[in-house]
């Protein structure tokens, strides 16, 4: 089953060595920069788009555990999200004039927190007027730097549970930080027995629906789980995003950022501490 069919059977694919081992290694390198700005700052820091989420690890030492829009000012990881490999990937599902949602990293270093509850990431694309057809003009891509096994906190997901659409999944918890439950699962109506894990190797993409149930749990291998996530959407279904490719060709960032999710964007872009 190719891809395409696959995420439409499903809700969610995987493209098996999209980017060589040479090319993750610059990646990585490229992520663990943004990584060690994340622990300088100390604390959850913003500039505009660009978001450093961080807490305080068990220790008290900064766990850099999200960062948004890194591709604002680090050029290694803005050409990946642009690179044409993506555009091929998802121009059967969503076509060629793609805008971007989502541009983030996420980290998850052996033993420290790390869970994010079962969640549709339908739930963040707001408000729901700017985000039209969202289950058919709408992709999220993981792009696996390291092993991406159960054993390192691997996601999680309920194949076909995109078809339901919207589900009344808890929303009373943020979702970063917080456990899977089956409870949560089985009070939507989702046998857990359904769960599977997403194993990737080092250069896999995966691509999954806004509508597809996911979580993921702790990071219990002896190395940091690394994960490169984009998000891409039709244009003409979306009134926000910076765009990615336009008729099939990357288009560079503008000079000034588009609004993504930061409602303050205009009112206050400056660096500020959160």
């Amino acid at each position: 089953m190719d891809h395409v069919a696959a995420y439409l059977d499903q809700g969610y694919a995987i493209v098996r060595g999209v980017f060589s081992p040479t090319e993750i290694a610059a990646i990585g390198a490229a992520v663990d920069q943004v990584h060690e700005e994340g622990v300088a700052h100390g604390r959850s820091f913003r500039h505009g788009n660009l978001f450093y989420n961080i807490a305080p690890d068990a220790d008290g030492t900064p766990l850099v555990r999200m960062v948004q829009w890194p591709s604002y000012h680090n050029a290694a990881l803005n050409a990946v999200r642009l690179d044409p490999r993506y555009h091929a990937i998802l121009a059967p599902l969503i076509g060629s004039d793609l805008k971007q949602i989502i541009n983030q990293l996420h980290w998850k270093a052996p033993g420290s927190l790390g869970d994010f509850a079962w969640h549709q990431d339908s739930r963040f694309r707001k408000p729901d007027s700017v985000y039209r057809n969202l289950g058919t003009s709408y992709v999220q891509t993981g792009l696996a730097i390291d092993p991406h096994t159960p054993e390192s906190g691997a996601m999680r997901f309920i194949p076909r549970s995109h078809a339901a659409g919207a589900l009344d999944l808890d929303t009373s918890t943020e979702v970063l930080g917080t456990e899977m439950s089956d409870d949560a699962l089985i009070v939507a109506g989702i046998d857990p027995a359904q769960v599977v894990d997403l194993v990737l190797d080092p250069g896999d993409v995966a691509l999954w629906n806004p509508y597809l149930v996911h979580g993921s749990g702790r990071n219990r291998a002896d190395h940091q789980r690394r994960l490169y996530i984009n998000g891409y959407v039709a244009a003409a279904d979306c009134d926000r995003g910076e765009w990615a490719f336009r008729d099939g060709k990357p288009v560079p960032l503008g000079p000034e950022p588009a609004l993504v999710h930061y409602e303050e964007l205009r009112e206050d872009p400056h660096p500020h501490y959160v």
